[in-house]
C-alpha cells in the first residue's frame, strides 16, 4: 500500500508532466535541435543528448520535494525620528533584527505585551504606517578581521572610503559580556603616547581606561591622534571612533594618519551627525567588537571613543523616542550602565587567553569647566583616571593644556618603565612645590631669591612639559629631555628658548650618541648611564651657553 508521501508524489509527477507536456515538448525539441547547424553531430548523437536531457528533467520531477515556511509578520504603525512602532512579531527578542519593505533593518530595543519599539539601522524613507515587516531571527552582527586595517567604514561595518569591499574573517556581536576577573591579569605594561606631560606624570598602562576631558576648543582630539601616531613602531593596533564629530574633523584625523602612514595599523569607524541615531549609539560597541577580535589573537589594542557625550545626547534621543522615563538632565536611567558595559570590556588578558589588551581613551566635554556634571561623574567613575584639560592653559599656549591638579591616573607608576619612574618622581615633586608656591605670589607676597628660582625653575619645566602637535617622542627622548629639566640644566636657559634648547639637544643626542638612546629605549633603565648621560649633557649645556654668547 502506498503511503500518503508516495502518493502526493506521483500526482505531483503527473502534474508536472501535464504541465510540460513531456511528448509534445520532446518533439518540439528534437526539430530545433535538427535546425540549428551543428555539423559535428550526426542523428544518433543528436538524440543520445536529447534522451539524457529529458532524462535531466525526469529525474528532477522525480526527486521533487514541496516543503512549507512559516513567517512572522508585524505591521508599522507608526514610524518616524529613525523609530517604528510594530504590532505583531510576539516571538522576536531585544536587540533582535527586523526586515522592512524598503530593505532597511531595525533593531529590536522596547518589548510590549502587544507592540515592539525599533530602532532603524538606515534610511527611514519608504516606510509607511501599514507595511509588513519580517524577523531576522538573529543579532546583529558586523564583520571583523585583519582586513578592516587601514579602511574607514560605518558602524554596521560598511566601508565608506570608496575602496574594495571588507573582506571578513568573521562576523560577531555587537554587543557581548565582558571578559571574566578570572581571564584578566593587572595593568603593568605602558602604552607610551609620546607626549612627555603625560607618560612621566599621569602614565597609562596597556588595559586601561583614562577618560580624557575638558572643555570644547582644548585639545582633546589633538592628545588621542598624538597618541596614536607614536604607536607606529609599538606593535599597537588602533581604533578610532567618531561619534557624530563634524566631517571636516573627521577628515582632518584621517588625513594626519595618512600622512604619517598610520592607517596601516589604524581602523577608522565614523558615525556623521547626520546619520540615524541608531547608528550614532552603535557606533562606540562596534569599535569594541572590532577590538576584541584582535584581543582575541593575543594583540594590544587601542580604542579611541570620540566622542561620549555625544553617544549619551544620541541614547538619550532614542529612550525619549521610545518613550522610556527620563531622569537627571533628561537622560535615561541606564545611561551608567550603557558606559559601564562598553568600557568594562577594555581590559589586559592573562597569558592563558593569549596576553593580548585593550586600552580605552573616552573622550567627554565638559560645559565651562564643570567637572561635576552627570556624564563626566559617571566616566570618571568608570574609568581608571583622567586627564583633565584646562581652558587657561590652552589660551596660554602651554599644549597639551593638561591640568595636574585635576588629572590622575590610578594605575600609576606600575604602568611605567624604570627609567620614566625615576624621572618622574623628582619632577613630581618640584611641580607641586612649583605650584604651591605659585599661589602665594598671586597675592603680591615678598619672595626671597630661593623661592625665586623655585617659581623660575618650575616655569622652565612647564614649557619643557608642552610640545607641539603630531610630534610624539621616543620614551628615551622624553628621558632625556625631563633629565635635563630636573637636574636643573635648564636654570641658564631663557624661558623663550626653551623648545629651541630641547630640540637641539635631542638632535644632538641622536647624532653624536645614539648609543645612549638605544641604551634607554631598550633597557628601560638609566642606572648603568645615569653618571655618563649627566656628563653629556653638561657638556651639550656648556657648548648652547658659549655659543649663546
Amino acid at each position: 500500500m502506498k503511503t500518503n508521501q508516495s502518493v502526493k508524489l506521483d500526482k505531483l509527477r503527473i502534474l508536472i508532466e501535464e504541465e510540460i507536456q513531456l511528448g509534445k515538448f520532446s518533439s518540439n525539441m528534437l526539430q530545433h535541435i535538427r535546425s540549428k547547424e551543428l555539423p559535428r553531430l550526426n542523428e544518433s548523437q543528436i538524440r543520445a543528448h536529447h534522451t539524457a536531457l529529458l532524462k535531466t528533467f525526469k529525474d528532477t520531477a522525480h526527486d521533487y520535494s514541496s516543503q512549507v515556511l512559516f513567517e512572522e509578520i508585524g505591521t508599522v504603525q507608526h514610524i518616524g525620528n529613525g523609530v517604528a512602532n510594530i504590532s505583531g512579531l510576539s516571538n522576536v527578542g531585544l536587540d533582535e533584527l527586523v526586515l522592512f519593505p524598503n530593505g532597511v533593518n531595525g533593531l529590536v530595543l522596547n518589548l510590549e505585551s502587544h507592540a515592539l519599539d525599533v530602532i532603524l539601522l538606515g534610511n527611514e524613507q519608504g516606510i509607511h504606517g501599514g507595511d509588513q515587516v519580517t524577523s531576522q531571527r538573529e543579532r546583529l552582527k558586523i564583520p571583523v578581521g585583519p582586513d578592516l586595517l587601514g579602511r574607514v567604514i560605518d558602524p554596521l561595518g560598511q566601508p565608506l572610503d570608496n575602496q574594495r569591499p571588507i573582506r571578513a574573517i568573521n562576523f560577531d556581536f555587537l554587543e557581548k559580556p565582558a571578559q571574566s576577573i578570572i581571564q584578566r591579569s593587572p595593568v603593568n605594561e605602558p602604552l607610551q603616547t609620546g607626549l612627555k606631560i603625560v607618560d612621566a606624570l599621569f602614565p597609562i598602562g596597556r588595559g586601561q581606561r583614562e577618560l580624557v576631558i575638558g572643555d570644547r576648543q582644548t585639545g582633546k582630539t589633538a592628545l588621542v591622534v598624538d597618541c596614536m601616531l607614536n604607536q607606529k613602531d609599538s606593535n599597537v593596533l588602533c581604533v578610532y571612533v567618531s561619534i557624530g564629530q563634524k566631517k571636516s574633523s573627521v577628515l582632518s584625523v584621517i588625513n594626519t594618519l595618512q600622512k604619517h602612514n598610520a592607517m596601516q595599523y589604524c581602523t577608522v569607524i565614523v558615525a556623521n551627525p547626520d546619520d540615524p541615531p541608531a547608528l550614532r549609539y552603535l557606533a562606540p560597541f562596534s569599535g569594541s567588537t572590532i577590538a576584541e577580535y584582535f584581543l582575541d589573537q593575543g594583540r594590544d589594542v587601542l580604542v579611541i571613543f570620540d566622542d561620549l557625550g555625544k553617544h549619551a545626547d544620541a541614547y538619550r534621543e532614542i529612550s525619549l523616542l521610545l518613550r522610556r522615563p527620563p531622569g537627571r538632565e533628561a537622560y535615561p536611567g541606564d545611561i551608567f550602565y550603557l558606559h559601564a558595559r562598553l568600557l568594562e570590556r577594555a581590559g589586559k588578558l592573562n597569558e592563558e587567553m593569549g596576553g593580548g589588551s585593550i586600552t580605552a581613551l573616552p573622550i567627554i566635554p565638559m560645559q565651562q569647566g564643570n567637572l561635576s556634571a552627570y556624564i563626566p561623574t559617571n566616566l570618571i567613575s568608570i574609568c581608571d583616571g583622567q586627564i583633565v584639560l584646562s581652558s587657561e592653559k590652552f589660551n596660554r599656549g602651554l599644549k597639551p593644556a593638561v591640568n595636574i591638579g585635576l588629572s590622575v591616573s590610578r594605575v600609576g607608576g606600575s604602568a611605567q618603565n624604570e627609567a620614566m619612574r625615576s624621572v618622574s618622581e623628582d619632577l613630581k615633586l618640584e611641580l607641586s612645590q612649583f605650584e604651591e608656591v605659585e599661589q602665594f605670589t598671586r597675592f603680591g607676597t615678598e619672595i626671597d631669591q630661593a623661592t625665586l628660582r623655585q617659581i623660575q625653575r618650575g616655569q622652565k619645566l612647564q614649557w619643557l612639559l608642552t610640545q607641539p602637535n603630531e610630534r610624539p617622542l621616543s620614551m628615551a627622548e622624553e628621558v632625556i629631555s625631563l633629565i635635563a629639566g630636573i637636574k636643573g640644566f635648564l636654570d641658564q636657559i631663557e624661558l623663550n628658548q626653551i623648545h629651541d634648547y630641547e630640540s637641539k639637544l635631542l638632535v644632538w643626542f641622536k647624532r653624536e650618541h645614539t648609543d645612549i638612546i638605544h641604551t634607554i629605549q631598550f633597557e628601560k633603565s638609566i642606572a648603568r648611564i645615569q653618571d655618563e648621560l649627566l656628563q653629556l649633557l653638561e657638556e651639550f649645556n656648556q657648548s648652547w651657553i658659549s655659543g649663546a654668547e
